[in-house]
């Protein structure tokens, strides 16, 4: 399926000057510690006092992390702890419990205690070694984020998950490419609710021309594009470097040393 994105269309993104903001969430896991940041500081000055402007490179990429950069193990590796189908899986397990975790709404000890309907109790620690074992970045998707961050791109996630992003982190370090900034549990929404795009836009302090988003369900990107948002719908790491290319993005490097 072709990209999907807004009717207008920019050749090349401007630059936004921005005043220093104070990070959306209390996550630890931030991508601009230790490594090349996407920004370029500029102190000017002013009598006594100095004011620090931030040049951001645009556009910001936004993205989707289960099935667009890690695997999500919730349609194979899941049922098989179980040893359910998926169908079965389906009929048994209770039907908001998981979104109410990922909303952040409940901890995963009362995630255990209502994961079935009928109250039979959960393996939380089996679950959660399932699902780490299962974490694995989707082919090639990780050679993209390096390309990304060697162009000095400013990346966050936008994702519908819970507390347990941080088992991905744990394993696959994804804060060496890009920011948990925006994540379910810790905003309170999930999308494709219309609030959560909003919030990402009062936080990025840009206008939605200025970002693209990336995900795997199409609701969710024709979400975006409602809100604004340039889109793409993910569906191979090789598909999105040329969507990428095609909004303008380089996604090349003449220094293969640059960091």
């Amino acid at each position: 399926m072709a990209a999907h994105r807004l009717v207008w269309r920019f050749s090349s993104f401007p630059v936004a000057k921005v005043e220093q903001r104070p990070p959306y969430t209390a996550s630890p896991y931030s991508a601009t510690r230790g490594m090349k940041m996407s920004l370029s500081h500029r102190t000017t000055a002013v009598g006594a006092e100095t004011i620090s402007q931030t040049t951001r490179k645009l556009p910001i990429l936004l993205f989707d992390i289960m099935d667009t950069i890690v695997r999500d193990p919730f349609y194979h590796e899941i049922p098989a702890f179980f040893r359910m189908s998926m169908k079965e899986l389906l009929e048994c397990k209770h039907p908001t419990a998981w979104v109410e975790f990922e909303k952040g709404l409940i901890n995963e000890v009362e995630l255990a205690q209502k994961f079935f309907k009928d109250g039979r109790p959960l393996d939380l620690e089996g679950l959660k070694s399932c699902m780490r074992r299962a974490y694995t970045y989707i082919e090639g998707v990780e050679e993209l984020l390096i390309d990304l961050k060697n162009n000095g791109y400013e990346m966050h996630t936008s994702t519908n998950y819970p507390i347990w992003y941080e088992i991905i982190e744990e394993k696959l370090k994804l804060s060496s490419y890009l920011s948990w900034t925006f994540c379910s549990c810790t905003m309170g929404k999930r999308k494709p609710d219309p609030d959560f795009y909003m919030d990402m836009l009062k936080h990025l302090k840009v206008e939605p021309t200025c970002c693209i988003f990336i995900d795997d369900r199409l609701k969710n990107v024709e979400a975006a594009l409602q809100a604004g948002f340039n889109g793409i719908h993910f569906k191979t790491a090789d598909s999105l470097r040329r969507d990428l290319s095609d909004l303008g993005v380089i996604l090349h490097t003449e220094n293969p040393n640059f960091c």
